[in-house]
């Protein structure tokens, strides 16, 4: 991985983030056949095979995912499965497609090996996505296999999030759509860059949506598709704790814990190059405390049997081991697959094996 530090370092960081993801994602797209004859998703190797993780009925091949915002319309699920990843969060897909927040939108911090986004769920919307899911599986029927395939779902930016049952029909058409291919299915409430979204974190609001989307989904699937949310780094502790015991009151199958974060404390980056950068969701190294800390109140709450998944600031094998070691079942990595590159879902995958 020291070469393609390099690279990132002295020409990658010369080209717009976006761009760069978008160049950088067609090159893993292109080399999918060879990384598919690599075998990399198993992680086998001479260090072993890594052990596998049975959570929520579902059998992964080892702990380490990739989190919702790398491939938001699912167009290389597969692809990214062969890097090493065991399971590949696509979205978040949104009701309605929508082009997201004006550009620039996406800015790293190489100093603190963070990213800051403004996206604004940007996809082509579940119809789209739905079509581009169901030509996938018919492929694995036919024997493709690949990744354990997460579907994350959020709130179409022109639904009034004020209007309760608008944003019920909302969620419920990205469900009916969806379900029916995914794996495990997320509801995002915590992404802090669709106005109002956080605000469906309050328990008052979250308990009948989450109710809503298991039933919409239950109508559409045959088998049951597990259901979790995804929330906020920026939860006070006691609204965490609010959430836990949500969970557990409806029977939801899990939590991801966290999304990005509106802070920015403690960054080593120049306050000015901060301040010009602006309002986003921080990711990255910054965010790895307050997550850990996120994910021990909620294991502590729940108890040994519910799912969790331990996101943000997971950077080396020791992140990933004390991320386990706090109560996570499975792990999801984003901001340190753009800055360490390709090889290292399969170098954290060897590490934990």
């Amino acid at each position: 991985m020291v070469l393609y530090r390099r690279l990132f370092e002295h020409g990658f960081t010369r080209v717009d983030p976006e761009r760069a993801h978008h160049l950088g994602f067609r090159a893993v797209r292109s080399a999918a056949p060879v990384l598919r004859g690599l075998d990399l998703v198993s992680g086998r190797g001479r260090s072993g095979e890594p052990q596998p993780v049975t959570a929520m009925g579902l059998t992964f091949p080892h702990p380490l995912g990739l989190a919702a915002g790398f491939d938001k319309n699912a167009v290389g699920i597969d692809a990214l499965g062969a890097l090493g990843f065991g399971h590949v969060e696509v979205g978040t897909v949104t009701g309605q497609p929508q082009p997201g927040n004006p550009k620039p939108r996406l800015f790293r911090l190489v100093a603190d090996r963070a990213i800051v986004n403004r996206m604004g769920f940007n996809n082509e919307g579940a119809a789209a996505v739905a079509q581009r899911l169901a030509e996938r599986h018919a492929r694995r029927a036919a024997g493709a296999g690949g990744p354990v395939l997460g579907v994350n779902i959020g709130k179409t930016k022109v639904v009034p999030e004020d209007e309760a049952r608008a944003v019920l029909d909302d969620y419920g058409l990205s469900t009916r759509l969806l379900a029916p291919w995914a794996d495990y299915l997320v509801v995002n409430v915590s992404s802090p860059n669709t106005p109002g979204l956080r605000s469906l974190q309050s328990v008052e609001r979250l308990q009948p949506l989450l109710e809503h989307v298991r039933r919409v989904a239950d109508g559409v699937t045959t088998t049951r598709v597990p259901l979790l949310v995804k929330i906020a780094p920026d939860l006070a502790d006691e609204d965490v704790l609010a959430v836990a015991d949500l969970a557990l009151a409806i029977g939801l199958d899990g939590i991801i814990a966290t999304n990005t974060t509106i802070g920015r404390e403690g960054l080593r980056s120049h306050p000015a190059e901060v301040e010009g950068i602006g309002a986003g969701g921080l990711s990255g190294r910054p965010l790895a405390e307050r997550a850990g800390d996120v994910l021990r109140l909620l294991r502590d709450r729940v108890g040994p049997d519910l799912t969790l998944v331990g996101v943000g600031g997971i950077t080396t094998v020791e992140d990933a081991r004390g991320r386990l070691e706090a109560g996570a079942d499975l792990l999801q990595g984003y901001t340190a697959f753009i800055y360490e590159g390709p090889l290292w879902p399969r170098s954290i995958v060897k590490g934990l094996s």
